[in-house]
């Protein structure tokens, strides 16, 4: 251990080195490339900016699905909170994962069957669709907004460490780079970006547990005995980052239930042809998400003996270099230099996807369905989506730069909540209950997502970390175990109070859709 330690000292992090750079730019060029021949083959029409005509295969989408799932979050930010707080930071991977059977079973279908850009387009099939669209803009808007932010995060530290330039710099390139891609090529240059960044990120993620198997023998005991000599056996205990029973427990809602309010997941069901592939999208994206997540501890622990703590703390403090770090002491420049381009591509892809998704949301639901009532040319929507990405992405650079230091996968954490509380339920509601009406979809919308956002304001992360204040008002990290079924009675006594006859009525029609896929959406050219 003593050998590793020192030669880490021997490393010049944050200073730019030519390996670096030549994997930096190859990613790059791979990517524009497959930008440039989405382009080519994209029509300029909402259809194909939103959701690729509908023509991607399951096995594509599955790919492109753990691409978008396996963020800057999973790979930079688990790698250091298991690197910095041992055990509590498998939690992480764990939420992540066991979300994905109840979107199997409880969404995909009906979300494919039901939908045509966004999920709002699902919960506004047989109610009112102008309140239901405000609403669930402005919920999604919330959820988009708080995993940019970590996305961002991640950005600004990789490359600071790769380049060795100013954080605040390296955010606003990644921010621009993001908005070439998608106003270039839209939803198929996103998923064949995504396609690309989760392979790399897989055989990289591999090749890195690899090595420090190799390191300790093939034994992950000898890696675990290690960081408990180092650290004490509590580093393999529960409560290093999650201090009370409430906080697990909300932390773990809002993992399992928040994948099935994520805009940017949900948007993907909508980019396959039908219920039978967005089920293939699934398992597909399950088995790798699945494979992934068993070996990211290996990783963070690896990082945690072999780095040490305080070298990764004293580059970055939300520890979300650990990766990186790690890479270079297993196989200096080079292998350092790959994975940082592999979690450059990570967070590009992911932040382009959350884009479309948050431009779905502004310019399909707010402007198009809101504010237009529906009658727009095809032209007028293809224009407002561009415009509506434009903005969402310089928001996105400011947000970045506004969150420094932050870990990102607590960050993304924090975004789950809001999903688990806002869309959610509605979603679900909409979908299973006859009654729910207008009302109470607004509400329960409105009352989980807005009751989520102010609560992370008040507790430790915003009110402490961020604005700098002696103590927090809310007491606990996650809001979910307060806001989940807050947003539930919201929606029950709104349906109760305001009936809505033809929502009932319509519900019928709905399940036909919903299970035999009558009048569903179909697939359409690129």
């Amino acid at each position: 251990m003593d050998n590793a330690t020192t030669a880490v000292q021997q490393f010049s992090f944050g200073k730019p080195n030519a390996s670096s750079i030549l994997f930096f730019f190859l990613v790059v060029v791979i990517t524009l490339l497959a930008t440039y021949f989405a382009a080519k083959k994209s029509q300029k029409t909402a259809s194909s900016y939103y959701t690729a005509g509908g023509g991607i295969s399951g096995f594509q989408n599955g790919l492109a699905l753990a691409g978008d799932y396996m963020s800057a979050a999973s790979f930079l930010g688990i790698s250091g909170m298991v690197a910095l707080k041992g055990y509590d930071g498998i939690i992480y991977g764990v939420g992540f994962l066991v979300g994905w059977p109840a979107l199997l079973f409880l969404i995909a279908e009906p979300l494919r069957n039901l939908g045509k850009y966004s999920f709002a387009d699902v919960v506004a099939f047989r109610l009112n669709a102008k309140p239901i669209r405000t609403a669930a803009a402005i919920g999604g808007l919330l959820v988009l907004l708080s995993y940019t932010t970590a996305q961002m995060v991640g950005s600004g530290s990789l490359i600071k460490l790769l380049f060795g330039m100013p954080y605040e710099i390296a955010v606003v390139i990644v921010g621009v780079a993001m908005l070439i891609y998608l106003l270039l090529g839209g939803m198929l240059a996103t998923t064949w970006v995504q396609i690309i960044k989760a392979t790399l990120l897989l055989g990289g993620v591999s090749l890195i547990t690899l090595l420090v198997l190799v390191k300790f023998g093939f034994n992950p005991g000898e890696l675990y005995g290690a960081v408990a000599a180092k650290y004490g056996d509590k580093a393999l205990e529960p409560g290093g980052f999650i201090k009370s029973a409430a906080d697990a427990f909300s932390l773990g809602l809002a993992l399992m239930l928040g994948l099935l309010g994520l805009p940017h997941i949900l948007m993907r069901f909508f980019t396959v042809p039908n219920a039978k592939e967005a089920r293939k999208s699934i398992v597909w994206a399950t088995t790798w998400i699945g494979y992934f997540y068993i070996i990211i501890p290996i990783v963070g622990f690896g990082a945690s003996v072999l780095v040490t703590r305080e070298t990764i703390t004293s580059f970055d403090k939300g520890g979300n270099m650990a990766a990186v770090m790690l890479a270079e002491v297993m196989g200096g420049s080079p292998l350092m230099g790959f994975i940082s381009a592999v979690a450059f591509a990570t967070i590009l892809a992911v932040v382009a996807g959350l884009t479309i998704a948050a431009s779905a949301a502004l310019a399909n639901d707010l402007w198009i369905g809101v504010f237009k009532g529906g009658q727009a040319t095809e032209a007028e929507k293809y224009k407002s989506a561009k415009v509506a990405t434009f903005i969402y992405g310089i928001v996105a650079i400011f947000l970045g730069i506004a969150f420094k230091g932050q870990n990102v996968a607590f960050l993304v954490s924090l975004a789950f909540a809001v999903a688990a509380s806002a869309n959610f339920p509605a979603l679900f509601m909409s979908i299973v209950w006859k009654k729910f009406s207008t009302t109470g979809a607004v509400l329960s919308i409105l009352v989980g997502g807005l009751s989520a956002m102010v609560l992370i304001v008040l507790g430790p992360t915003v009110w402490v970390d961020v604005l700098k204040n002696s103590a927090p008002i809310f007491p606990y990290k996650f809001p979910t175990i307060f806001s989940l079924p807050l947003a539930f009675i919201a929606g029950w006594l709104g349906s109760l109070i305001t009936p809505d006859q033809r929502a009932q009525e319509l519900f019928e029609d709905e399940k036909l859709r919903t299970y035999l896929g009558v009048g569903a959406e179909g697939a359409h050219d690129h």
